[in-house]
C-alpha cells in the first residue's frame, strides 16, 4: 500500500541521519508530507513524537559504540549531534540509567530502543464514516495557544484551554463575532524547530474587529474530508483524531493537503453523550 510505503520510506532516512541534527523536514518529503502532518500522524500511530522517537534510537546506538569501541565520549556525543558532553550525558543517563562512561564496564545494562516498523490492523469491528467537501478560503478569529505533541502536552492542555476560555468568557465573546457560525478548534503553523504548533479557538468571520488579545488567520480554500465525533469531550473526538491517524488514512490512502486541520464545534453541552461535532481533515484531490 502506497501509504505503508511512503512511512517506511521516512523510517529509512531518519534511519539514515541519526548522526547529527535530526531531520524532520526531510523525513516529511520522504512520506510525501508536510513536517506538520507527518509529525501528527508519527505520533498518532507510535504515541510518540519523532524527536522522542530520534533521540532514543540515537541513544541506543551511541551506547553500542561506546560499550563496543574505545571513541572518546566527546567524539560519541559530537557524532549523533549533541553539542557538549554534559548535554549527551545528561540524555545518556536518562535513558540508560549509567552515565556514558559506565556504559563501557564489561556486564553493564543498557537499553536499547529498536527501530518502529509500520503495519495494518485490520479491525473490521467498526466502521468509520465520513464525507467529502469542498470549501472556499475564510477568514477566522480567535484566541491563539502554542501547543507541543511532546509527552501527550497537546491532550492535556488544549482541553485545560477551552475550559480556560469557557471560565472567562473568551469563547463567548468569540462565539459573539459571528452568532451564526459554529466554533472552531484549529491546528495550524508548525515549527519543526521548537515541535509545537499553533491551536486556534476561533470562529469564521468577514470583517468582525480583531479584539485584543486575539489574532486573525486565514483558512484556505480545499477540499475536506469530514469525520463526525458523537460524545462528551474531550474523549470522543480524541478517539476520533486516533482512528483517522491509524485507520482511516491507511485505509484509504488520501494525502493529507498542507493546510490547517478543524475541529467544528456547534452549540450544545460538550459533556452530553449524544454532543456531535466535526473533525475537518484537508485532502489532495484524486
Amino acid at each position: 500500500m502506497e501509504w505503508l510505503d511512503r512511512m517506511k520510506s521516512a523510517l529509512d532516512y531518519l534511519e539514515q541521519h541519526m548522526e547529527g541534527p535530526l531531520e524532520i523536514e526531510g523525513a516529511a518529503k520522504a512520506a510525501l508530507s508536510s513536517p506538520f502532518h507527518f509529525q501528527r500522524m508519527f505520533h498518532m500511530l507510535t504515541g510518540v513524537t519523532v524527536a522522542e522517537y530520534v533521540r532514543r534510537r540515537k541513544l541506543t546506538l551511541a551506547a553500542q559504540e561506546l560499550a563496543a569501541s574505545d571513541t572518546r565520549v566527546l567524539d560519541v556525543a559530537l557524532k549523533y549531534g549533541y553539542s557538549t558532553p554534559e548535554s549527551f550525558s545528561k540524555a545518556f543517563q536518562r535513558l540508560h540509567g549509567v552515565s556514558p562512561s559506565a556504559a563501557r564496564q564489561v556486564g553493564m545494562s543498557l537499553r536499547a530502543y529498536p527501530r518502529i516498523s509500520f503495519h495494518i490492523s485490520l479491525k473490521g469491528d467498526k466502521d468509520m464514516e465520513y464525507k467529502i467537501e469542498e470549501k472556499a478560503g475564510y477568514r477566522v478569529v480567535g484566541k491563539a495557544l502554542r501547543v507541543s505533541n511532546r509527552d501527550g502536552e497537546n491532550t492535556r492542555r488544549i482541553p485545560e484551554f477551552w475550559q480556560e476560555c469557557n471560565q472567562t468568557g473568551v469563547s463567548d465573546q468569540i462565539a459573539q463575532l459571528n452568532p451564526t457560525a459554529p466554533l472552531l478548534g484549529v491546528c495550524m503553523e508548525y515549527s519543526s524547530e521548537q515541535d509545537q504548533w499553533t491551536y486556534l479557538i476561533a470562529v469564521e468571520t468577514k470583517d468582525a474587529p480583531v479584539p485584543e488579545g486575539m489574532v486573525e488567520k486565514h483558512i484556505p480554500a480545499a477540499t475536506w474530508a469530514v469525520f463526525e465525533s458523537v460524545g462528551p469531550m474531550p474523549n470522543a473526538i480524541q478517539e476520533v483524531w486516533n482512528r483517522i491517524f491509524s485507520e482511516w488514512v491507511p485505509a484509504t490512502g488520501y494525502e493529507i493537503a498542507d493546510a490547517p486541520q478543524l475541529e467544528v464545534y456547534p452549540p450544545g453541552s460538550g459533556n452530553s453523550e449524544d454532543y456531535r461535532c466535526e473533525v475537518h481533515i484537508p485532502i489532495v484531490k484524486e
